[in-house]
């Protein structure tokens, strides 16, 4: 199948990514330029995954006060000062400061999250579903998926990003180190509200 600069152009112009990356999905994906989207996000993840053992030295730690009443600071890593200077990197950066402003996430994953607080939640939820009325084995099913919102209140990498609710965080971030080719991480965050 024969594939044109102007389809190539316009997936690039969408991804960002190298011409001859987007011309081989597009070939792949026989011209569907939505499937070849899909492939790229794939070869992007097998890549994320060989990144994750790289070091991070280097980022940027970003301020953020809303009005004079919450107050932000977020540090975000990256293997090189070169990316650390990246437009993208810094958007990116200020953009997660501006969503834990607005959202006032606890923890960056639900990995963080302590054993006893989640047994509680997790206890809470069960006695809640069980008291609708429901039986046990329907009930446990509810409380799986009502933890999921659970994540997405309290945890960063699991909330829909404020500016566009259909991406979660991780799916920014993982987007980002597709694109910039470099390990990058949400490394720590602490948000100040005063009075409180």
């Amino acid at each position: 199948m024969s594939i044109t600069a102007k389809e190539i152009a316009e997936l690039r112009a969408k991804t960002g990514l190298p011409v001859m990356e987007v011309k081989s999905a597009l070939i792949e994906a026989k011209g569907n330029e939505e499937e070849a989207i899909q492939i790229l996000r794939k070869r992007g993840l097998s890549k994320v995954a060989k990144r994750a053992e790289r070091e991070t030295k280097s980022g940027l730690i970003e301020s953020y006060v809303h009005d004079g009443k919450i107050g932000v600071l977020v540090e975000v890593l990256a293997e090189t000062d070169f990316v650390a200077k990246n437009s993208e990197f810094k958007e990116f950066v200020h953009d997660m400061a501006l969503h834990i402003a607005a959202t006032n996430p606890k923890y960056l994953s639900a990995e963080e999250i302590p054993a006893a607080d989640l047994e509680k939640e997790k206890q809470f939820l069960l006695d809640e579903a069980k008291a609708s009325g429901k039986p046990e084995e329907i009930a446990k099913k509810m409380v799986e998926g009502r933890l999921n919102n659970f994540y997405a209140e309290v945890c960063l990498l699991d909330q829909p990003f404020i500016k566009d609710q259909n991406r979660k965080i991780s799916e920014m971030l993982s987007d980002l180190v597709s694109k910039i080719g470099e390990k990058i991480v949400i490394s720590r965050f602490s948000r100040f509200e005063l009075g409180k």
